[in-house]
């Protein structure tokens, strides 16, 4: 299949949210897109759920969590969202897990983590959650990997993580869960670990090459991670710089690619979105060395080598959350000089 041209690719506005909103989570159940949680123009967690109907291009909204919270992690088990974990209304950590079911448009409480924590990453294997890392009301990043069982309503410790985190990068290839970067007391980590389910073992893989925060990650078909822009992290009293620097780890060859097997982004930027879309790495927005937020979009061509511009975005935007449904690329919400910003699709 032809990669499609920088011309091919359009932004169209969608409906607007009812109100700002930034560290919410996006989730998809049968090609259907959810938001549920984050901070309102006020910096409180609130518990709304919104669906985004396409027919009628608005936003539904639904029953709401029985918990308010901002940056929860999500998991799809079939038609339920699992909600675990996040930041409640008194800015600290939760325990609290929560399901809502799709299809009767109701939520259940579910068994609660053995401690509250943020910054929980989470994917699905076989049907049950993994829930990696997290931070506690300490303050202190943890190494816990946990699963959680829908039919048993349970919660299981599988053998820690090398190096305790939060906020990583994960994905699940086969039966191989990566790991990767994530924080420990507000500093990004280089660390990069994979977690063998079958023979339920850690291996250390070679770290990250630089450090950063707010960039993007991108896994594509190939089973490559790609870690893209972000602020770098400089040693000693060095501050934190815009970066448009790019690491690519192949995972077939279980090394990162040398530098000059790869091509920087065109713009240096932090805080944007980033998605694998229609065999190409797309980045949009951010924050960069302009006073506001950019609106600049860039997608990697790779039969060309090259970083191409693609059309701007509407509303230019940082701290958005993003999700790729049926090949479009769907940013919602975000800040953009302290104002909230609605729904694009690209």
């Amino acid at each position: 299949m032809a990669v499609p041209s920088a011309h091919e690719f359009h932004w169209q506005s969608l409906a607007r949210l009812s109100s700002g909103r930034v560290y919410h989570t996006l989730s998809e159940v049968g090609g259907q897109m959810y938001m549920l949680g984050g901070c309102d123009t006020a910096g409180r967690p609130c518990p709304g759920l919104e669906f985004y109907s396409p027919e009628g291009d608005r936003w539904i909204s639904l029953p709401p969590m029985p918990t308010p919270r901002a940056g929860a992690a999500v998991a799809v088990l079939g038609k339920q969202i699992l909600v675990v974990g996040g930041v409640g209304e008194d800015q600290t950590p939760l325990k609290e897990v929560e399901m809502y079911n799709t299809e009767e448009g109701k939520w259940r409480k579910r068994n609660s983590l053995r401690e509250a924590l943020m910054g929980v990453s989470i994917t699905v294997k076989d049907g049950r959650a993994l829930a990696v890392g997290g931070m506690g009301a300490d303050l202190l990043p943890r190494s816990i990997l946990q699963q959680y069982d829908l039919r048993k309503d349970m919660w299981a410790l599988l053998p820690s993580m090398p190096t305790p985190r939060y906020d990583a990068n994960i994905n699940l290839i086969g039966n191989k869960l990566y790991v990767a970067g994530g924080r420990q007391c507000k500093r990004p980590v280089k660390a990069f670990e994979v977690y063998d389910a079958e023979g339920r073992s850690w291996t250390t893989l070679p770290t990250i090459p630089c450090k950063r925060s707010y960039g993007g990650v991108v896994w594509d078909t190939a089973g490559r991670l790609c870690l893209l822009g972000g602020l770098r992290q400089g040693g000693g009293h060095q501050s934190s710089k815009f970066t448009k620097n790019v690491n690519i780890f192949d995972t077939n060859q279980g090394a990162w690619l040398k530098s000059e097997e790869t091509v920087a982004l065109k713009t240096k930027r932090a805080d944007f979105a980033a998605a694998f879309l229609r065999d190409r790495m797309v980045v949009a927005g951010g924050l960069g060395h302009e006073p506001s937020a950019l609106d600049t979009v860039e997608a990697f061509h790779p039969g060309r080598k090259k970083w191409e511009r693609l059309a701007p975005m509407t509303f230019p935007r940082c701290s958005a959350s993003s999700i790729v449904i049926r090949d479009r690329l769907l940013v919602v919400g975000g800040v953009n000089q302290c104002s909230f910003v609605p729904c694009h699709t690209l």
